[in-house]
């Protein structure tokens, strides 16, 4: 036993130098005294952050879009990227290590290289609004908006639905769906009576990364969202390089990271239940 905490002694001294450390630091920061003339007070605690956080509707309203937006865009990402790793599944090679490859290619790609990619095509001179022009129609607002940033996090953060769920349906077996077919069972009832139940855990996954990476998000907001349109983020990044008010900014980082974990654990439980129920565990 003492041997293996030995062996994993490395591991958890850098998991809390790199995540439990600067947690701690942060949620210290959260607490000291900021003056506009002197700056941040580290000898000095108050609960003003705090008492200023949850009293002003201005960041209930950030919060607000904040958690529906990440929460459209993971329903967007199960709707999308759940029949696309069936389909990818069910491929036969070489087609399928090609189609893999070209979901996990725009990892390769930076955040904010993509997010100009966006801006470009949504522009009020971009490529879909001269499309609507050459259609005979009037151009629209889309950079700047909701949309925008809905549709990039869409394209950023399906390919983390996509392969939790593909993994899933590696450890389906094709008899079972076979065995039900050929009992009379129809597709729409295999998918939901054997398929679904199966890449649940997959689902999962799939959901709790999208949800925390979406609702965490600064690149898209910032670029595609414009300065009307704040998300978290985006707000903590503002007091920290442009109000130089880093405990509040701490602090609305705390409180995200708290709200965040709620809503996913909640989540994690919720499905984690019905999982089990559909198996009968």
């Amino acid at each position: 036993m003492s041997r293996g905490y030995l062996l994993s002694l490395p591991a958890l001294v850098l998991f809390a130098g790199l995540l439990i450390l600067p947690l701690g630091l942060t949620l210290v920061l959260s607490f000291n005294v900021f003056d506009y003339q002197v700056g941040v007070k580290a000898d000095e605690w108050t609960l003003a952050h705090y008492l200023s956080l949850f009293s002003d509707s201005y960041f209930y309203e950030i919060f607000w879009r904040t958690f529906w937006i990440s929460a459209l865009v993971t329903l967007l990402c199960v709707v999308i990227g759940v029949p696309e790793a069936y389909i990818l599944s069910r491929m036969g090679t070489p087609w399928r290590s090609i189609f893999l490859i070209l979901i996990l290619t725009p990892l390769l790609i930076s955040v904010v290289v993509r997010a100009f990619g966006w801006s470009l095509l949504l522009g009020a001179d971009g490529l879909v609004n001269q499309v609507i022009h050459y259609l005979g129609g009037r151009p629209v607002k889309l950079l700047y908006t909701p949309f925008a940033v809905i549709i990039a996090l869409v394209h950023v953060m399906l390919p983390f639905m996509i392969i939790p769920v593909w993994t899933s349906l590696q450890k389906l077996d094709p008899s079972a769906e076979q065995a039900a077919l050929s009992l009379g069972a129809s597709q729409a009832t295999v998918m939901r009576r054997i398929v679904l139940p199966q890449v649940m855990p997959g689902v999962l996954s799939g959901t709790l990364i999208v949800f925390g990476l979406a609702a965490s998000s600064f690149a898209i907001p910032g670029l595609l969202g414009g300065r009307r349109l704040k998300m978290v983020a985006t707000v903590v990044y503002d007091q920290y390089l442009s109000e130089l008010n880093w405990p509040m900014g701490a602090t609305i980082a705390v409180v995200l990271l708290l709200v965040n974990l709620l809503i996913m654990l909640s989540w994690n439980r919720m499905v984690e239940g019905r999982y089990k129920k559909s198996l009968g565990v």
